[in-house]
C-alpha cells in the first residue's frame, strides 16, 4: 500500500522514495522482522498455554537420539508468526495489483492452511497428520493452478512457457506447452517437502531459508530490471521485480523466527512454515525462471530430500540403510556431531550454495 505513496510527490517529494524497489524491500524486511519479534512472545505463550505442543522429531526412534527427548513440549505451529509477518509485509510495501506478487502470496497462504490443519491432526492425537498423498495432490493442484494462470493468461505467457537451463543464455525448450504446468506443479511439491524435510533442528530449516530468500531477492530484482536482465542474458520478466520485497519479508520475518527457534528453540514453525516457505520459494522461482539454480541455491535442502530418496530406495533393495538415519542432519547426529554443529556447518553450506548460485548471473 506505502507503494502508492509515490503518487503524492508533489505535496512532499521525499515520497519518491516509494518507487524504488530496494528501499521498500528494505522496508518489508525491517516489518517482518519486527513483527515477528513483538508477536512472538505472545503467541508462544498462547500455544503452550493451548498445549499445542511439538513432540520428539527424530525420524527412527529406535536409534535412541536422546537429546531429542527434552524437546517433548515445545510449542509448534509457530509458522503462524512467519506467515503473519510476511504477508502483512508485502501488502504494506509491495505493489497489491501485481499478479505475480498475489500468485505468490496465494501459494504461501494455501500451503500454510494446508501445514496448519496437518499440525493440528498431530497436536490433537486424532491421528498421525494428513496422509501423505493427500497433502501431494494439495501441493501439486496448487502448483499447477497458479501455473498455468501464469503461463497462459499473464503477460508474461511466453516467457513463463520456457524451459531456462543456468549458463545457457538463450532457453532451451522455447515453449513447453502445459509441460510447463505440470513443472510449476513438480516444483513447488519439491521444495515444499524439501523444507519441511529439513525441519529437524533448531534453526536449521529457518536459518536455510534467510540465505536462499536472500538470493532469490536479487534473482528477482535483476529479473525485473530490463536493464539488469538483459546485460546478464537472464529472462526478463516483467513486474517480477516486485518479488524481491515478498523475499525481503520471509527474510526478515526467518531472521526474527530464528530469534526464538535457534537452539534450544522456544518455538518450532512446524508443517505451518515449513510447507509455506518451501511452497513460497518454487513459486518465485518458476516465475522469473531460475528454478534449476534452486538446485543449486537450495542445495542444503536438495541434499535433505536426496538422502531420503536414497535411503528409502536402497533399503527397498537390501533391507539395508544407506544412511544411520535420515534426513541426512541425523545421519551427522548419530555420527556425534552436537546439533549446534550440525546447524551451523549447514547454515554455512546454505550460505556457499547461494553464493554459487548467485555467481551463475555471469557464467553465461
Amino acid at each position: 500500500m506505502l507503494y502508492y505513496l509515490q503518487n503524492y510527490t508533489d505535496f512532499w517529494s521525499p515520497l519518491r522514495v516509494f518507487k524504488f524497489i530496494t528501499f521498500r524491500s528494505g522496508g518489508a524486511f525491517l516489518t517482518a522482522f519486527l513483527m515477528v519479534c513483538l508477536l512472538a512472545p505472545g503467541v508462544i505463550r498462547f500455544l503452550r498455554m493451548k498445549n499445542i505442543a511439538g513432540s520428539d522429531r527424530a525420524i527412527a526412534a529406535d536409534l535412541k537420539i536422546d537429546q531429542r527427548k527434552p524437546k517433548n513440549g515445545t510449542p509448534t505451529m509457530g509458522g503462524i508468526l512467519i506467515l503473519a509477518a510476511v504477508v502483512v509485509a508485502t501488502l504494506l510495501w509491495a505493489q497489491v495489483t501485481n499478479v505475480l506478487v498475489l500468485a505468490v502470496l496465494l501459494v504461501f497462504i494455501i500451503l500454510a492452511a494446508l501445514g496448519a490443519v496437518d499440525d493440528w491432526h498431530k497436536v490433537t492425537g486424532k491421528h498421525k497428520g494428513i496422509h501423505g498423498r493427500t497433502k501431494l495432490i494439495v501441493q501439486w493442484s496448487v502448483g499447477a493452478a497458479v501455473g498455468w494462470y501464469l503461463c497462459y493468461v499473464s503477460q508474461n505467457a511466453d516467457t513463463l512457457r520456457g524451459l531456462y537451463v543456468p549458463f545457457m543464455k538463450v532457453p532451451v525448450v522455447a515453449d513447453m506447452g502445459l509441460l510447463s504446468v505440470l513443472f510449476f506443479g513438480f516444483v513447488l511439491v519439491g521444495t515444499s517437502n524439501a523444507v519441511n524435510l529439513t525441519d529437524g533442528m533448531d534453526g536449521l530449516a529457518i536459518g536455510c531459508t534467510i540465505s536462499s530468500s536472500l538470493a532469490y531477492l536479487i534473482f528477482a530484482y535483476i529479473a525485473g530490471n530490463a536493464i539488469f536482465s538483459d546485460y546478464l542474458q537472464v529472462p526478463h520478466v516483467s513486474g517480477s521485480g516486485e518479488l524481491a520485497i515478498p523475499c525481503a519479508a520471509l527474510a526478515g520475518a526467518g531472521m526474527g523466527f530464528l530469534w526464538f527457534n535457534c537452539n534450544p528453540a522456544t518455538v518450532f514453525m512446524g508443517d505451518t512454515g515449513s510447507l509455506a516457505i518451501g511452497g513460497m520459494i518454487g513459486a518465485v522461482a518458476c516465475i522469473i525462471r531460475q528454478e534449476l539454480v534452486l538446485v543449486i541455491v537450495g542445495g542444503v535442502f536438495v541434499i535433505e530430500a536426496v538422502s531420503v530418496i536414497i535411503q528409502v530406495t536402497y533399503f527397498k533393495w537390501t533391507k539395508k540403510r544407506f544412511f544411520l538415519c535420515t534426513p541426512i542432519h541425523h545421519h551427522f547426529e548419530l555420527m556425534g556431531w552436537t546439533e549446534t554443529q550440525i546447524t551451523v556447518r549447514f547454515w554455512i553450506l546454505s550460505a556457499l550454495f547461494a553464493l554459487i548460485g548467485l555467481g551463475t548471473l555471469k557464467l553465461r
